[in-house]
């Protein structure tokens, strides 16, 4: 039976919090013994980053860690989402650990627990040690033991402080802009690799969840980013392509998790690239998760056209709302209807949004710190409205982190 929630609040138990990625904000990628890894490579081969800019700095958080989580208390942060790098902890991927990589996040960590902050980890956000690219990454099906060997590393050393845990962030942004696309590391543009990539992905989901089953003590999800599709108009070629697209991003990474199976469309729109999957690897994928991370930042409109390969669909940009420095529309009504979705498809799984915000033009200093920053507010306003709307409509929904 769901809770009555009030109008006017959310519940005493919701969770409050920020999410970050090691790659994205830590800088000093090689420190203290670090191996490299794949987005490091990636932003380094010139041409593949705009400006060719990359992490090597980012926003400073491997020195500046400690005046980091007092600003995450400063703010009243109840819990901090963050992601440990693969390649500060295993160099090679496997094998030898590093103890200064442990060392940093235990100091972290110890660092959150003692301003009240609660952390909450990610293994793995996109950036695999090049070491394992070089034996194959994702394409080689020794990916999945690679990975759960990582995971009970880093499980043995933090699960007694760490309560909350996700095995992957967006999978679908590695397989489809790493493998598919070739717009992100490790930079492939290959049919038949993609989904290779995404069955390993997951094969490495379902092996993670079951060396924290034999070790953990807390709970455990994945992370997964959705974004509504809507049919452009009613004709059939638009819905034809609205399905594609959803099965194609939404569907293709959360439903072997919880339902042990892939969308039928996923084979439409690879033909002959994608596989027969064996029902053991279904079954491995399969395992019982604690919560399902969700990641909002818009939606699309969607039409057919028969030129966009493979999928044969295409966003329909949406003039009548504010976009975003990235291009995306601003539309909270979204995270209502994808909350409800999963309540309704999923038989309402515990949810915790770990991901919504928006990147807008930074607005002058009106005094001091402050800023008269008119469209964020509006954007974070309008969405935690969104979430608040799907609670009250039974969605089991958790926390949010900005």
């Amino acid at each position: 039976m769901s809770r009555a929630i009030p109008a006017d609040r959310f519940p005493d138990d919701f969770v409050w919090g920020c999410a970050t990625s090691a790659y994205q904000i830590e800088g000093s990628p090689l420190a203290d013994g670090a191996g490299m890894n794949v987005w490091h490579r990636f932003s380094h081969t010139p041409g593949r980053v705009v400006n060719d800019e990359t992490g090597d700095i980012a926003c400073d958080h491997y020195r500046r860690w400690e005046s980091d989580v007092d600003l995450m208390q400063q703010l009243g942060l109840q819990a901090y989402r963050f992601s440990i790098a693969w390649s500060r902890i295993l160099p090679e991927g496997i094998g030898r650990v590093n103890p200064a990589g442990l060392d940093f996040y235990e100091r972290l960590i110890d660092r959150l627990l003692a301003k009240g902050v609660q952390p909450t980890a990610t293994l793995f956000h996109w950036d695999l040690p090049a070491a394992l690219d070089d034996r194959g990454g994702w394409l080689n099906r020794d990916s999945a033991h690679w990975f759960a060997e990582y995971a009970e590393t880093v499980f043995r050393r933090f699960d007694d402080r760490i309560k909350l845990w996700a095995t992957l962030n967006e999978p679908w942004v590695v397989s489809d802009n790493g493998y598919l696309h070739g717009t992100a590391a490790p930079g492939h543009r290959n049919l038949f690799e993609a989904p290779i990539a995404t069955h390993n992905l997951m094969r490495a989901h379902g092996a993670a969840v079951q060396a924290y089953r034999a070790a953990g003590r807390h709970r455990i999800g994945l992370v997964v980013n959705i974004e509504p599709k809507y049919a452009a108009s009613q004709s059939p070629d638009d819905l034809a392509a609205t399905r594609r697209a959803e099965a194609q991003m939404n569907r293709q990474f959360i439903e072997p998790a919880l339902l042990g199976r892939y969308p039928e469309e996923l084979r439409e729109i690879f033909g002959d690239a994608w596989p027969d999957w064996a029902a053991d690897d279904l079954a491995l994928i399969r395992q019982p998760i604690d919560f399902v991370g969700l990641n909002y930042y818009t939606r699309a409109v969607v039409r057919h056209d028969p030129d966009v390969w493979p999928l044969r669909a295409m966003p329909v940009r949406q003039t009548q709302h504010a976009h975003t420095e990235m291009g995306w529309e601003a539309f909270p009504q979204g995270l209502t209807d994808t909350l409800l979705w999963i309540r309704d498809r999923y038989d309402n799984p515990p949810v915790y949004i770990t991901e919504n915000g928006a990147a807008f033009a930074d607005p002058p200093q009106v005094s001091g710190d402050l800023l008269d920053d008119p469209p964020r507010v509006d954007y974070f306003r309008t969405h935690i409205r969104a979430v608040h709307d799907a609670l009250r409509a039974g969605a089991d929904i958790r926390g949010y982190f900005a």
